[in-house]
């Protein structure tokens, strides 16, 4: 693994997007969470903490290896005075590209109000810092921001003759959620983002939730999988082309497709039993519905790649995160977070 940065070279980290990458909706009262057992049963404290994992996903495993201190979740009583200068976690559950992504969820934090919680955040740490400061606070900081699975399992797909697919055939969906995600990116841009990692999708049709209903053999449903292979070649010129735009490569792809694909694919390499059953579930493969104190759970979570119906273990967060630090172009395009680091600790 990469050892962490030093705390001198600490930098605020925001976080936007869906349970991917949600430190933690508790605050939140929505369907849409991971506040009950055994969500959390090996992170720290082993109680759950609002994470869809058995302990840290994506957002805390960056910040350990950029040296900062774990994000707070927006709405956290503690994110307060000297915490606010961490950054943020704004991301919510069921949320996606577009505003009717998650519709069947209630009270989830959708990316227009993200953006205003965002807004409010700055002026929460301009009171603190003072304008000036608070600006420089936000052009260095590092984002991350995942969206866009959603809008395929729980909308397009969601069910048979949705209204999205009634609307849209699929080549139009892909254009029109390119075209809605380079709106969500450029305002990024307006509210003073300067790094931001922009992940593609997972391989959608090997989450378990979609084995659980469409699949024969235990194999990745094809359908569901051509849409993720078709729509993340979609983002990379999208990202390059803003980057021509701005003049500046503020935008970096993360291909969390090929990360995943990497342990599902040959989950011995890795050290997992299996990628084709969650650790906490109910049903076929445990894909079933969310993990409750009822479902089935594994005994060693460290031997299984999945974690739940859609989210992977603490310990394959842990290979992704691997990439995004030190992965190639095939990964991270232009650059990995470790190159980016090394750039900014010398112009800042």
């Amino acid at each position: 693994m990469v050892s962490p940065a030093p705390l001198a070279e600490a930098r605020a980290f925001f976080v936007f997007g869906d349970s991917l990458v949600n430190n933690g909706n508790i605050y939140l009262a929505t369907t849409a969470r991971a506040d009950s057992p055994p969500y959390g049963v090996d992170y720290p404290t082993h109680r759950p903490t609002g994470r869809f994992s058995n302990g840290l996903n994506l957002p805390g495993i960056i910040s350990e290896q950029i040296g900062s201190e774990p994000t707070l979740p927006y709405l956290s009583p503690d994110l307060r005075g000297q915490k606010l200068l961490v950054g943020a976690d704004f991301a919510s559950a069921g949320i996606g590209i577009l505003n009717d992504t998650g519709i069947q969820f209630v009270n989830i934090i959708r990316m227009f109000r993200q953006f205003e919680y965002f807004q409010e955040y700055q002026r929460r740490v301009t009171e603190i810092v003072g304008q000036q400061q608070a600006q420089r606070l936000v052009n260095q900081a590092l984002i991350l921001i995942t969206l866009g699975g959603n809008d395929f399992v729980n909308n397009y797909f969601l069910v048979p003759l949705s209204d999205r697919s009634r609307q849209f055939s699929l080549p139009e969906y892909y254009r029109y959620l390119i075209s809605e995600y380079l709106k969500i990116l450029l305002r990024l841009y307006e509210l003073g983002s300067r790094r931001v990692l922009v992940t593609s999708t997972g391989p959608l049709g090997c989450v378990l939730a979609e084995l659980a209903m469409r699949s024969r053999n235990w194999e990745c449903v094809p359908e569901i999988q051509r849409v993720a292979n078709i729509f993340n070649p979609l983002l990379v010129p999208l990202i390059q082309q803003l980057n021509s735009q701005l003049g500046s490569d503020v935008f970096v792809s993360a291909n969390a497709f090929s990360m995943n694909m990497d342990f599902i694919s040959n989950p011995q390499r890795f050290g997992f039993v299996t990628s084709k059953v969650a650790c906490c579930g109910q049903g076929p493969y445990n894909g079933l519905g969310l993990c409750t104190r009822l479902s089935n759970l594994c005994p060693n979570r460290d031997v299984y790649a999945l974690w739940d119906s859609f989210h992977p273990t603490e310990r394959a967060n842990r290979f992704i995160v691997q990439q995004f630090m030190v992965g190639s172009t095939r990964y991270m395009n232009p650059m990995n977070l470790s190159t980016i680091m090394a750039m900014d600790s010398t112009t800042s």
